[in-house]
């Protein structure tokens, strides 16, 4: 294949143009705040798991503390009628003997139902601290998640932008190469990710190996518009002042 050199020489600027492709593609894949996003995004629902538990456990709470309540509530109630029977004067001496007994019992009663009924307030105060810490927890995780997922947007919208410019300046540019010189290192592109690189002080820019003396012999025997390929990874090798042969 030949191709006249000036031609040859342009194909670096496309593979410098291929180049920052590649990367703005790789740059996307492995963007810093990518992984970030995902660990965030662990934390927020862990810290939602978190404050599902404790508020099922302040709702339990509640719905105990509201039966405790109901249970003191009937106790007292019963204390109150049989403390008005007594002072009534209707009732014998074995009735009120059994009104008092009966009372004392539900005195007894009434008092462990309220220890209990404190524990239970005590424990719904420290479980209702655990839930406000839970919302503020959660509340950073949010916080947090939507500021990384802002700065991923910022980067990906800048990565879009540069990939269409250059896309462009792709398009342009190929269309100043014969078609078959195009195939070639379109192909080698696809096949190696690089195209076509400098020869520079005997060494490809593609493979950066050291060309031996019979490839550099043959390299300095080639007419100028030769296209050539670098016998260790097959990239276009382009030769110019700097290229040492």
């Amino acid at each position: 294949m030949k191709a006249d050199p000036a031609v040859q020489r342009r194909l670096l600027d496309l593979a410098e143009v291929d180049a920052e492709l590649a990367r703005v593609t790789h740059r996307r894949r492995t963007l810093p705040v990518i992984a970030e996003i995902n660990e965030v995004e662990q934390q927020v629902r862990t810290k939602q798991d978190a404050l599902v538990a404790v508020e099922t456990t302040l709702t339990d709470l509640d719905r105990d503390v509201k039966r405790q309540e109901t249970e003191i509530e009937q106790v007292r109630a019963r204390g109150e009628r049989d403390r008005k029977l007594m002072q009534s004067g209707s009732v014998g001496a074995k009735q009120l003997t059994e009104l008092e007994h009966e009372l004392a019992t539900i005195q007894r009663r009434q008092g462990v139902l309220e220890d209990d009924l404190l524990e239970l307030m005590e424990r719904r105060e420290a479980v209702d601290a655990d839930a406000s810490f839970a919302r503020v927890e959660l509340d950073k995780a949010r916080t947090a998640l939507e500021d990384a997922s802002h700065r991923r947007d910022e980067a990906l919208a800048d990565l879009e932008s540069t990939e269409t410019r250059r896309t462009a300046d792709r398009s342009v540019m190929a269309k100043g190469f014969p078609d078959d010189l195009l195939k070639a290192y379109d192909r080698q592109r696809e096949q190696r990710g690089i195209g076509a690189a400098l020869i520079q002080s005997r060494r490809c820019g593609a493979c950066r190996i050291e060309l031996d003396r019979s490839a550099v012999s043959k390299l300095k025997e080639a007419a100028a518009d030769e296209v050539l390929r670098c016998e260790e990874c097959g990239a276009i090798l382009v030769r110019t002042t700097e290229s040492g042969l």
